[in-house]
């Protein structure tokens, strides 16, 4: 069951993150896919071709959460410079300072036993 789990789609996308990467996955015609899936959404075709990220997008739009007794934390959609958004946070920067428009790059939370690697992104270079 594990072998099966891990050659499914989330699992290279998992073990690509494990590498420190962001995998997603593109359509016989090119149009990116992310989130992972085992056919493409509209034409339901198998053939989808992986490719890594070079982890650079721009900030979508953004929102900060606040929980009780904890930190507040930034929540946000980032267009990837390769065509597919996904929703993730921005780090190293106060939540309330991350801004639509913004360029950041992927950092790779590496995960533990109990977690698996999850990408964030950073302020990019000269961003902030």
């Amino acid at each position: 069951m594990q072998d099966l789990k891990k050659n499914s789609p989330y699992g290279v996308y998992v073990e690509h993150c494990k590498k420190g990467e962001l995998a997603y996955q593109v359509t016989g015609d090119g149009k990116p896919v992310f989130y992972p899936r085992a056919v493409a959404p509209g034409t339901a075709s198998p053939d989808l071709e992986w490719r890594v990220s070079r982890g650079l997008g721009t900030v979508h739009a953004t929102t900060v959460v606040h929980h009780r007794n904890e930190a507040p934390l930034n929540v946000a959609l980032i267009d990837l410079d390769e065509g597919f958004r996904m929703m993730s946070r921005v780090e190293d920067i106060d939540p309330m300072q991350v801004k639509i428009g913004m360029r950041v790059q992927l950092r790779m939370h590496l995960g533990d036993e109990k977690q698996p690697p999850y990408p964030v992104f950073v302020p990019a270079e000269g961003a902030r």
